[in-house]
């Protein structure tokens, strides 16, 4: 990047980061509870 590390670009990317890392916690955390129901069920 050629001087914009501190514009609206960099901002933008620390937001587009955060929301992904939330999605893929999201998807696992999901994805345990649905495995922990799974196993639960009586065979």
């Amino acid at each position: 990047m050629m001087g914009m590390m501190n514009g609206p670009m960099s901002v933008g990317m620390i937001i587009v980061c955060g929301l992904l890392f939330l999605l893929v916690l999201a998807v696992l955390v999901l994805g345990v509870l649905a495995l922990i129901k799974y196993l639960r069920r009586p065979a």
